[in-house]
């Protein structure tokens, strides 16, 4: 994405971003919320920077599976996914999730893009009914061949597979082989990280089916159209969410406003659904693909993946209570390389807070916001009008940010835009280390270099809470109010705002309490 000082010159670009949207058969845990946290990040850089954005995530409501668990709970299925989608909303509530939008795919606004979507297919010939005998995965909602499975069990999930037989209509996926082969060709960052574009491109080359798309043993889905007795097969249903939420079939000014899409994020175990059958269904409707797709790795406990089925899943606000929200937010994205999988663990989220957040930040913003109470009132003073050699490097690491900040960003980097943001941080504590303001404050002949030494050490906390907001908007709200500043949402040209010289001299600073109150237990 393009760097600008202009706001203006990026207001007018749609910047559309989605998660998956999650099965209903549980609560969120760490694997999905990790998905959704760094999707929430980048949406409110990209609104920082200007950018019309348009943030989706929600709910794969329909299914087998979840036909069966409302039937065993004795109620309807649309009673189960009710009492179901609070849950998700609420916690994305409590994470400080930014989304612009929530499908469910039982609302009518979806069901009516999914008919149109099917029907247009149907009407064009991609389509053509058949016979299927094969396994099936009840848990994973997915379709197996024999040399799929690792014996006779689910290579995803572990569980028993089922043998079906049904009379259902098809997709001509195998069709779309080469035109998607040429597609990533031409498009080499459709695909990311690399080493997941490696492994679609050779499943393709090995060959594709024509893939079933419907069912017709259960009736929890959305009805094809044109074949009485069908629902949509629930992956293929869920795919059509990214279009239905935003006016596929039903509202097409702003379908063409906000598609196609930058970036779906993806875990890298749904890729083959995203990357192969979500591109050639819609190359089959003749409409533009999304320009990313974007597939990070597992979260691990102890070398295993975190997952409901292995009963290793943690929910979100047991450790968002220990840690604070932001907390929990910061380790997920600054101790995880997006795209990699990474293991996660209570020790190093402990140290990472009190390194990072608690010595490293929240004391930055604790005792200088102290020092400007208890030497000039609470006020900021001008800025200076001499810069000493000593002043260099906290305005280097100032002045390098933005572009540092972009770079990562632009590449999915949440590691690196901290640790670029963490050197501006850093460069504030050693410099207040170095200038020492209570012997600055000792001497009327020192009051001036006081006032400029507090000046600058303010502009760099008013610079690094501007680049923490994306990733801890919740901290960095209440320490741009302490500076005086109002709403840090309000900023829609982040660039033109860290500019430097931007704290206005007069400004009440205020103290307030920790930030982040050092956790002093290990484990």
């Amino acid at each position: 994405m393009p760097i600008t000082g202009d706001a203006k010159l990026l207001a007018n670009q749609p910047f559309y971003l989605t998660t998956p949207i999650y099965y209903v058969n549980s609560v969120p845990h760490l694997g999905t919320a990790y998905t959704t946290v760094a999707a929430d990040a980048l949406a409110r850089y990209r609104r920082f920077t200007g950018y019309d954005v348009k943030f989706l995530t929600g709910l794969d409501e329909h299914g087998q599976k979840v036909a069966q668990a409302a039937a065993d709970a004795g109620v309807t299925p649309q009673e189960w996914v009710d009492a179901i989608a609070p849950k998700f909303q609420e916690t994305w509530k409590l994470l400080s999730i930014s989304n612009d939008d929530f499908i469910r795919t039982s609302e009518e606004r979806h069901k009516r893009g999914v008919q149109a979507f099917w029907q247009k297919l149907y009407d064009e010939g991609w389509l053509y009914q058949g016979h299927y005998e094969g396994w099936y995965c009840v848990p994973c909602e997915t379709f197996y061949t024999e040399d799929q499975l690792m014996d006779k069990e689910c290579p995803n999930c572990g569980r028993n597979v089922e043998f079906i037989r049904e009379d259902n209509w098809f997709f001509k996926l195998a069709e779309f082989q080469q035109k998607l082969l040429d597609f990533y060709a031409e498009q080499p960052d459709f695909i990311q990280p690399e080493t997941r574009r490696n492994e679609v491109v050779s499943f393709v080359q090995g060959g594709l089916k024509d893939l079933s798309i419907s069912r017709t043993t259960f009736q929890w889905g959305v009805p094809l159209p044109f074949a009485p007795g069908h629902v949509t097969y629930v992956w293929i249903d869920a795919l059509l969410n990214y279009i239905t939420a935003i006016g596929y079939g039903v509202d097409d000014a702003k379908f063409e406003r906000y598609w196609p899409a930058e970036y779906h994020f993806v875990g890298k175990d749904i890729i083959r659904f995203h990357c192969v059958i979500w591109p050639a269904m819609l190359m089959a409707a003749g409409l533009p693909l999304p320009k990313h797709v974007f597939a990070h790795g597992f979260l691990l406990t102890k070398g295993e993946k975190m997952s409901k089925s292995k009963g290793n899943a943690q929910a979100p606000a047991d450790l968002a209570a220990r840690f604070s929200v932001d907390g929990y937010r910061y380790y997920f994205l600054r101790d995880v390389q997006f795209g990699h999988d990474g293991s996660i663990s209570m020790e190093a989220m402990v140290q990472r807070y009190n390194g990072d957040l608690a010595n490293d930040w929240g004391n930055l913003v604790s005792r200088l916001f102290n020092m400007t109470e208890k030497y000039v009132d609470g006020v900021v003073p001008v800025p200076p009008t001499e810069v000493l050699a000593e002043d260099g490097p906290i305005r280097e690491a100032a002045a390098v940010l933005p572009a540092r900040y972009e770079g990562a960003m632009s590449q999915l980097d949440y590691v690196g835009a901290l640790e670029a943001t963490w050197d501006l941080i850093k460069a504030a504590n050693h410099y207040i280390e170095n200038a020492a303001p209570w012997n600055l404050a000792k001497s009327e002949d020192t009051r001036a270099r006081l006032g400029d030494v507090l000046y600058n050490a303010l502009e760099a906390v008013r610079i690094s809470a501007l680049f923490t907001a994306p990733v801890m908007p919740t901290t960095s709200a209440e320490v741009w109010r302490r500076l005086g500043l109002g709403d840090i949402n309000a900023t829609t040209d982040l660039i033109a705002e860290a500019a430097w010289g931007r704290l206005p001299a007069g400004a009440r600073v205020t103290k307030g309490e920790a930030l982040f109150p050092r956790i002093l237990e290990e484990a």
